[in-house]
């Protein structure tokens, strides 16, 4: 029996914590967007705290139980797949036409009710693969991309790389941003925010992700000391950072790297992470977006940035290039701190700053989430369809 075009679905989008990193803010977007369509898409996540989503939402969230963890990651990883397999053994729990994961903990757990024969499928959306040191979470990273039953890609960039490396024919649903959330219209939070940070008038170099490695933020800490040179009473803003991975390596290389740079006291601030509700005010306290990242599903806080008219310094590599053009942004080189001193620079040039900030917002709005949404809908009816059959 087919089923008519369209129709609404029940969609559990599953994601590996509540805190507000790029995935999780991609799947409560997208869950928002499918919920206007007249879905019920519903998104989980592990909740040791209990408190819930960083963010109110229009769709439905579940706080999955989560059993304390210690530092080992693959330990930490193995016991938020078994808290998902757990809850979703209770057959109330499972109530929904389509399962989607969006990180390798839940894809994982998937992975399980599948085998179990709880779920007769699910979806997959591969943000990013990464490399880690331990052969286990190598292996579950690629278990929870090969058992998918159909993949999701958010750039060209990881659509090449997934055909490549897995054989997978990933379809493309790109990014969106929440245009009235964030604008260039300050929304008067700035001034008591500015002076909580201890932010002064600048110029503001700000960066969004916290201290990683794949941040690049030891480069952004060395371009900032360069700049200095040029803009003595520039300020280096870092925020956020809530991660279920360990940084604490390269967190303590940054803290060692700062400690010998000769910068006064007040000239990096690093915030931890913030309300989400904060940051477009955050963003529009920025004067330029240090956003060198090494490697990126996608790199939506430069959209964002750039909703708010803030001028973007990014990589010149994939998958930024995909959907920023030539003269949207100021381009560096992400292994060269001298490259990325110059982009700053450059971006804190009036002229092109002007251009840059008032460009920002048409860019942003090239993406959008309710097509972001419907570029899922073609593959969930096809996996919704043997329950309906």
């Amino acid at each position: 029996m087919r089923r008519d075009p369209s129709p609404n679905l029940r969609i559990a989008i599953l994601a590996h914590s509540t805190n507000p990193r790029g995935g999780v803010v991609h799947a409560l977007e997208l869950a928002d967007a499918l919920t206007r369509l007249g879905h019920e898409a519903v998104v989980h996540a592990p909740d040791a705290k209990g408190a819930g989503f960083f963010r109110p939402t229009r769709c439905g969230t579940v706080s999955v139980p989560a059993s304390p963890v210690g530092t080992d990651i693959a330990e930490m990883v193995s016991i938020r797949i078994a808290d998902y397999v757990n809850y979703f053994e209770t057959p109330a729990h499972r109530r929904f036409d389509v399962f989607h994961a969006q990180d390798g903990i839940s894809g994982n757990a998937l992975a399980v009710l599948k085998a179990r024969g709880r779920i007769s499928g699910f979806a997959r959306t591969v943000h990013h693969v990464d490399t880690f040191a331990d052969p286990a979470l190598m292996a579950l990273q690629r278990q929870a991309i090969i058992a998918a039953d159909r993949h999701f890609v958010v750039s060209r960039l990881w659509q090449d790389l997934l055909f490549e490396t897995f054989e997978a024919r990933p379809t493309l649903v790109g990014n969106g941003v929440d245009r009235q959330r964030f604008s260039p219209l300050p929304d008067g939070r700035e001034t008591a925010l500015a002076a909580g940070l201890g932010v002064g008038t600048g110029p503001i170099v700000l960066s969004v992700g916290g201290v990683e490695a794949r941040k690049n933020t030891l480069r952004i800490l060395e371009a900032f000391v360069a700049l200095r040179a040029l803009h003595p009473s520039a300020q280096l803003v870092i925020a956020g950072g809530a991660s279920v991975l360990d940084h604490q390596s390269y967190q303590q290389l940054f803290a060692a790297a700062l400690q010998t740079s000769g910068l006064p006291d007040g000239a990096v601030v690093i915030t931890g992470p913030l309300p989400q509700a904060d940051m477009p005010a955050l963003y529009r306290l920025a004067h330029a977006l240090a956003f060198p990242s090494v490697t990126e599903g996608f790199g939506l806080v430069a959209l964002e940035a750039m909703a708010c008219g803030v001028p973007v310094v990014v990589s010149h590599i994939l998958p930024f290039t995909e959907h920023i053009g030539a003269d949207e942004a100021v381009w560096c080189d992400p292994t060269n701190s001298g490259s990325i001193a110059n982009a700053l620079a450059a971006a804190l040039d009036p002229s092109l700053a002007a251009r840059l900030a008032a460009q920002g917002p048409v860019v942003a709005a090239r993406h959008d989430w309710t097509a972001t949404a419907r570029a899922h809908l073609a593959v969930y009816e096809s996996l919704a369809e043997p329950l309906h059959a």
